[in-house]
């Protein structure tokens, strides 16, 4: 009973957040279901795997990520940085693309880390990401997404060992672009413009433009490549597959690479589309959902997939509301699979190409102030950007990954060596008043000095604080308080040595350190390496709920003994 009850809180809080299906969300998922299929079953082709594959991979990952994804919007499904980082593995690892035993396996291996990587909590990671690395990561993305359709929308393939190179051989060979295929694809955009600008029909112009061309190619005769020309669509739905346990040591660091590549395509989803009822998006539960999507897809033959910024800008644009417009997505796919496969391989390629055109156009135009804002912010910034933006394009997406990634880092580092520094506080009329001033380049006689750290990690930015440290050679009677109270890092073994030579030098020249607003953690690696010993067990102040107090205490011993060294502790030698 007590199981049943369970089951159903954990139904209520799922229809809670799922809400009720609106029209838009029904139409949303028809639009983005029949785009799963010419551009799901062309991705597959394009690694190398069976286009029908491609079709599956749009109905349970789908289905599933969209009922547990924390970013409402997001549709998983199969991308085709996905398809290739899938086929590179499966090369790597010699093994077969068309067995379903390895592509289960690759499948539900990628949902494990995926999955491993949600629970660990790892989406907290992606906040490390610079705002300039992303940006440049996604509008290279959009990039790849519209360079993946030329073909389609021109009847020229471009040629070239990356993005841009291909994107100057296409305007290259202008004279090979196929009429028809440019007509319908110019057809299909001029449909979709016209038809967004009528508010009514803004939501659906997306169907409509598909639906419209569609038919003219079929009724005029237009010889255009059509979905069926890629694959004929089975009238069956995927059937059960279990993995093949043997491909599991050869795959190991393969499905990390691909979850990697997803995790890393769907991040930027979050921000890119915000959920429409303000609630916050999470890396973490979206990491979760496209793990639990892949768990599920690899038993009914699908491939990898991951949050897909082409899928979910389909669905957004076709006027998608909330989660089901991905749940019908899934579902709409299965039914025309099954019912209507035959008619859905009319479906003229060029038109796809010329709506996937539009998608990744309005991804490029929507970067746009977030561009603009990474140019005027810093050059170091607007560098990364850069880099990163032509590593998406030329390089293979795992190294794109972990460029940005490095870039990341150190903009990172960067920013938090700028923005260490000493500061020193000189107190007001009022206890727990004190105001920021210069720094003393050295301690007088008798001074009472009280230094204050701001800074992301003391122990990395050690040579920047040693810099600002005044000069302790003449500190006859002096005190020197450093407050620590909001010392981001329990330090390392570098910064006891720091404390204790300081301390040391304090002392030679007649003079005290303090130091206030100890940490409980703080103060047992001050014992346990004996600096407790050197500084004085007098002289360490511990941290207290009233932030300021540990200072004015350091600070009023300090006075109270004129300016002299107060008591140390026994043995400790000026």
């Amino acid at each position: 009973m007590n199981g049943l009850d369970e089951l159903r809180r954990l139904g209520g809080r799922l229809g809670k957040r799922l809400g009720r299906p609106s029209p838009r969300d029904i139409v949303a998922g028809l639009v983005t279901g029949l785009f799963s299929i010419p551009e799901g079953m062309a991705y597959a082709s394009i690694g190398g795997f069976n286009p029908v594959l491609g079709l599956y991979s749009g109905i349970v990952p789908t289905i599933v990520g969209a009922l547990t994804a924390r970013t409402v919007l997001m549709v998983t499904t199969l991308t085709s940085a996905i398809a290739l980082s899938a086929q590179s593995v499966l090369a790597e690892a010699g093994l077969d693309p068309h067995d379903l035993g390895n592509v289960a396996t690759l499948t539900v291996m990628v949902g494990a880390v995926m999955l491993l990587f949600g629970v660990l909590r790892l989406g907290a990671v992606m906040s490390f990401v610079s705002n300039a690395v992303m940006t440049g990561f996604t509008t290279g993305i959009a990039v790849q997404i519209i360079v993946g359709v030329l073909g389609d929308a021109t009847g020229y393939d471009p040629h070239g060992h990356n993005k841009l190179r291909q994107i100057w051989d296409w305007i290259a060979h202008i004279g090979s672009w196929k009429l028809s295929a440019v007509l319908v694809a110019i057809g299909t955009i001029a449909v979709w413009a016209v038809t967004s600008r009528v508010r009514p029909l803004r939501g659906i112009a997306t169907l409509i433009a598909l639906l419209a061309l569609t038919v003219v190619v079929a009724v005029i005769g237009v010889k255009v490549e059509l979905v069926r020309d890629i694959a004929k669509i089975p009238s069956s739905l995927p059937v059960p597959h279990l993995p093949d346990l043997a491909a599991v040591p050869d795959l190991a660091l393969g499905a990390v690479a691909v979850a990697l590549v997803a995790l890393a395509q769907a991040a930027g989803i979050g921000a890119a589309v915000p959920n429409p009822d303000g609630s916050r998006s999470s890396l973490n539960g979206d990491f979760t959902a496209q793990g639990l999507a892949n768990l599920s897809g690899g038993f009914f033959q699908a491939l990898p997939t991951g949050g897909s910024l082409s899928r979910t800008g389909v669905a957004t644009g076709a006027g998608a509301r909330g989660p089901w417009a991905g749940v019908f997505a899934g579902v709409w796919l299965a039914l025309v699979v099954v019912t209507l496969g035959h008619y859905a391989e009319l479906i003229p390629m060029p038109v796809i190409g010329g709506l996937i055109l539009v998608v990744g156009g309005e991804l490029v135009w929507e970067r746009r102030h977030d561009i603009r804002l990474v140019l005027r912010t810093s050059w170091l910034s607007a560098s990364a950007m850069i880099v990163t933006f032509l590593a998406t394009t030329q390089l293979p997406l795992q190294q794109a990954i972990l460029l940005g990634a490095a870039l990341s880092l150190l903009l990172f580092c960067v920013r938090i060596s700028r923005e260490a520094r000493l500061m020193r506080l000189t107190p007001g009329p009022d206890a727990g008043h004190w105001s920021v001033t210069d720094l003393p380049e050295r301690l007088e006689p008798g001074d009472v000095v009280v230094l204050h750290y701001a800074g992301v990690s003391f122990f990395a930015e050690l040579g920047r604080i040693n810099d600002a440290w005044p000069r302790t050679d003449d500190a006859r009677g002096a005190v020197l308080i450093l407050s620590v109270r909001v010392l981001p890092d329990v330090p390392s073994s570098a910064v006891m040595k720091v404390f204790q030579r300081r301390a040391r030098e304090l002392q030679a020249g007649g003079g005290t350190l303090m130091i206030a607003g100890v940490s409980p953690a703080l103060k047992r690696l001050l014992d346990e390496t004996g600096t407790t010993a050197v500084i004085g067990a007098d002289n360490i102040f511990p941290a207290e709920p009233e932030i300021f107090a540990p200072l004015d205490k350091a600070y009023a011993r300090a006075t109270r003994s004129g300016g002299g060294p107060p008591e140390r502790a026994a043995g400790v030698t000026a």
